[in-house]
C-alpha cells in the first residue's frame, strides 16, 4: 500500500510517516508539504519521501496522489491567533486546500482520512462533545476546519468516495514546536518551565481541555489507513480525558521536576473555547482496539524529547535517560 499524508512534514504528519514506516504492508510513504510550519528535519530517519509543495498546487497533487492507495490529509494553516489575524489565508488553505485534495482522490478513487478539529463545537455547553451536537465555531479556524469536514463527508455522499473524517481535540507530543507565537500550550509551557521562565496562561486557567498524545492519535490514523475505515458521519478523535489548564500545570511540573513554576495571567483570547471533552462511542466502534497513552505518561514522554533538543540539553546534562512511549 501506498499512502500520501499531506502536512507529512509537521508535527502529526511527521510522526505519523514514522508509524506507517514499521506497519507491514505499507510501501511508499510520501510527505507532501510546503514547510510553512513543518520542517524537513522531523522526518530525519524515517522512511518517507518529502514532496515540498502546497496543496493548492492542482497538478503536484494529481501527480502525488496518481500512485496513492490512500491519503492522509493533514495539511492545514493551525492556529486561532493565526486565523484571527488572516481569515481569508485559513480558509483557503484549509477549506480551498481540502476541496483540491479531495479532488484529486475523487479522481482516482482514492481513500481519504483527513483531519478536522474539535474547534468546530465552539459556544456549544454541552460535555462530553458528541459528535450529534450542533456547530458553533467561535474563530476563522473553526469554521475553515468545519468547512473540511464538511466537503470530506459531502465528497463521500455525492461521490461514493470512501473517507473518514475525525475531529482531533488537544493533540501533543514529540515534534510539536514551542518558541512562537501561536505555539500550543503543552509546548509553550515546557519550553518556558525548562528555561526558568513563567509560564503564560490567557484567562483564569480553569478552562478544560482533552488532551491526545499523538502516539495513540497516529495508531489510529495508521490502523483507518491500513483497514480503510469509513464513516458517513464526523469521529471525535480523543478520549475524554478533561483537565483544566492550571491541572496541565500541575502535572507539567511534576513531570520537568524542580520549583514551581511561576504563572503569570493574560486576558482570555478571543475565539477560544471555555471547555472541551470528547465523547468517544464512535471512536471505539471503529477502532475497538485502541488503547490510549495516558496523559502523565505521554507528557513524561514530550519532557524527555524536549530535553533532547540542543536549545535545552545543556539545562538537562546530568538528568537520567527514560524510554519514550511513542
Amino acid at each position: 500500500m501506498n499512502v500520501v499524508v499531506t502536512g507529512g512534514a509537521g508535527f502529526i504528519g511527521a510522526n505519523l510517516c514514522r508509524e506507517l514506516s514499521t506497519r507491514p504492508g505499507v510501501g511508499r510513504i510520501t510527505a507532501l508539504d510546503d514547510l510553512s510550519t513543518g520542517s524537513a528535519a522531523n522526518l530525519k530517519g524515517v522512511d518517507a519521501e518529502l514532496v515540498e509543495g502546497s496543496i493548492l498546487d492542482t497538478d503536484l497533487l494529481d501527480d502525488v496522489v496518481s500512485a496513492a492507495d490512500a491519503v492522509v490529509h493533514l495539511a492545514a494553516r493551525p492556529s486561532v491567533p493565526r486565523s484571527l489575524a488572516d481569515p481569508f489565508a485559513s480558509h483557503e488553505v484549509n477549506a480551498t486546500g481540502t476541496v483540491r485534495v479531495l479532488e484529486a482522490c475523487r479522481r482516482r478513487g482514492t481513500h481519504l482520512v483527513a483531519a478536522s478539529s474539535s474547534s468546530v463545537y465552539g459556544a456549544v455547553p454541552t460535555l462530553p462533545k458528541h459528535e450529534d451536537l450542533p456547530t458553533r465555531p467561535l474563530s476563522p479556524y473553526a469554521a475553515s476546519k468545519l468547512a473540511t469536514e464538511a466537503y470530506v463527508l459531502a465528497h463521500g455522499a455525492s461521490f461514493g468516495l470512501p473517507v473518514l473524517a475525525l475531529r482531533f481535540f488537544n493533540v501533543y507530543g514529540p515534534l510539536q514546536p514551542a518558541g512562537h507565537a501561536y505555539a500550543a500550550v503543552v509546548p509553550a509551557f515546557i519550553d518556558a518551565m525548562l528555561r526558568g521562565a513563567p509560564v503564560t496562561v490567557h484567562g483564569d486557567g480553569l478552562q478544560t481541555r482533552d488532551f491526545t498524545y499523538v502516539g495513540t492519535v497516529v495508531r489510529v490514523l495508521a490502523d483507518a489507513v491500513l483497514h480503510q475505515v469509513t464513516c458517513a458521519g464526523p469521529v471525535n478523535l480523543a478520549f475524554g480525558t478533561r483537565v483544566s489548564i492550571r491541572e496541565l500545570i500541575q502535572r507539567l511540573a511534576t513531570a520537568v521536576g524542580g520549583p514551581p513554576p511561576t504563572v503569570e495571567h493574560l486576558a482570555a483570547r478571543p475565539g477560544d473555547v471555555r471547555d472541551s471533552q470528547a465523547a468517544d462511542g464512535v471512536l471505539r466502534g471503529l477502532f475497538p482496539d485502541v488503547t490510549p497513552v495516558p496523559l502523565d505518561h505521554g507528557l513524561a514522554d514530550t519532557v524527555r524529547w524536549f530535553r533532547g533538543l540542543p536549545e535545552y540539553a545543556a539545562r538537562s546534562a546530568g538528568e537520567p535517560a527514560g524510554a519514550g512511549v511513542l
